[in-house]
């Protein structure tokens, strides 16, 4: 009798040592199963890491839109001596920025021949006849022959309503050819060009950014009122060069186009101009072209920079070296203090 109980309690041992025996492989297998299953594969890719905000002042490549942080305020400066030549070769010590009647520390300072995205407003509405349209383009013919071969361009027609007629391109065939046959009608929505203008440049490929607004005439359709594109152009970065068209026979833009023109390009740091000959047309588109490639590039930080939204005055004074003549400043002239530019 006990031996049998001795040989019943062996059994149960052995048992339920088979029994912890399985029980431990089976935790031990599904422990490994599940670290399998929580560590990520090596062939998965690292997670995304957020960009630092502290930047401040450096290019950010969002999807081809530069954004530069609203604390670094840059300049293109147009400078020129009594016969309206440009100077360039001048170093920063010759410059002096004041915003808001306060000395600047430039930070930032290029005089390089550097690529532009362009814009170009081209007016389309009825009063711009074949022979305008003609002389317009063969005179756009010399700005692109004159112009960076890495600029790029976007055309913008208008008349009744703004449409882009051509997206970024460096093909300035493309460009020309898209103005061989067009069909000129309606009236003018010049402001709402502009704008639509602004808002490409500003996504292009390069840091600067121009538009060239070609028209015979003031606005008369645009939704857009000549404010708020004026409060948007000092808002930019982007230079506007007007040229106003007129007919053949030696009559002038009237006045209200011309000071349209003038306001629009004087505000962003451009010019406008007004050429009463094919000749001087040609002259003239050239003459932007060149303009936009001597320019200087100033940068500074305001000092006390305050995320106020207001508008700041900006004033850049040259003291040229000895033996120079009198020089000419032109650039914009101040800034809206924000750190979530256009």
């Amino acid at each position: 009798m006990r031996t049998l109980c001795r040989s019943r309690l062996h059994a149960a041992l052995v048992s339920s040592a088979a029994c912890l025996c399985l029980l431990l492989l089976f935790s031990l297998r599904h422990a490994d199963a599940q670290q399998k299953v929580e560590q990520p594969s090596a062939k998965q890719p690292p997670a995304p890491v957020a960009p630092s905000s502290t930047t401040t002042g450096t290019p950010i490549d969002d999807g081809g839109v530069t954004i530069i942080n609203a604390d670094l305020i840059t300049l293109n400066v147009t400078l020129t001596d009594i016969y309206g030549r440009y100077v360039t070769g001048l170093s920063k010590e010759a410059f002096t920025v004041l915003d808001d009647k306060v000395p600047q520390e430039i930070t930032f300072f290029s005089d390089e021949d550097v690529p532009v995205s362009l814009g170009v407003i081209f007016d389309v509405s009825g009063s711009m006849g074949r022979d305008k349209i003609q002389r317009a383009r063969d005179a756009l013919q010399h700005f692109i022959e004159t112009s960076h071969a890495k600029d790029e361009y976007f055309l913008v027609g208008f008349n009744q309503r703004a449409q882009l007629l051509l997206d970024r391109t460096r093909d300035s065939d493309a460009l020309l050819a898209k103005l061989t046959f067009v069909e000129t009608k309606g009236s003018t929505a010049l402001y709402d060009a502009c704008y639509l203008g602004v808002e490409k440049v500003t996504r292009g490929a390069h840091q600067k950014r121009a538009l060239l607004v070609i028209s015979d005439g003031q606005d008369n359709s645009s939704r857009y009122t000549f404010s708020e594109l004026r409060r948007m152009l000092k808002e930019t970065d982007v230079l506007i060069y007007g040229v106003g068209i007129i007919d053949g026979g030696g009559s002038t833009l009237d006045m209200g186009g011309q000071a349209i023109l003038d306001e629009l390009a004087s505000v962003s740091g451009g010019k406008a101009f007004f050429p009463d000959s094919k000749a001087e047309m040609n002259e003239i588109f050239e003459r932007i072209a060149i303009e936009l490639r001597h320019q200087y590039s100033i940068g500074y930080k305001p000092a006390n920079f305050t995320n106020d939204g207001k508008w700041h005055k900006v004033k850049v004074k040259v003291d040229p070296p000895r033996g120079l003549p009198r020089l000419f400043v032109r650039a914009k002239e101040g800034y809206y203090a924000t750190t979530n530019p256009r």
